[in-house]
């Protein structure tokens, strides 16, 4: 099972990087905080302070077309905000 989606870049984690030293991931749902951590740790080379995940719940979107109404579900997702150890950071655009 893939553990770590993908990282979150957004302004707001990005800050978060910057004073408090933790990064966010979109996380598989199925995914425990333990198992998170350890992904992090092989897959970056970091030490792990702490792991906070929030599940997110798929929203109800609807739009209007010519035939009518169509109805529909956003797919629900998992994130996990880890908090590194002092002095440890991790680059997300070394690999570009």
């Amino acid at each position: 099972m893939e553990i770590l989606l993908k990282p979150i870049v957004t302004e707001k984690m990005t800050s978060q990087g910057d004073k408090f030293n933790r990064y966010g991931f979109l996380v598989a749902r199925r995914a425990n905080k333990l198992e998170i951590k350890k992904a992090v740790e092989d897959l970056y080379g970091v030490k792990v302070e702490s792991v906070n995940t929030i599940n997110n719940g798929g929203k109800s979107k609807s739009r209007f077309t010519k035939s009518g109404v169509l109805s529909g579900r956003t797919s629900a997702t998992k994130k996990a905000v880890v908090t590194l150890a002092q002095g440890e950071t991790i680059d997300f655009y070394s690999n570009i």
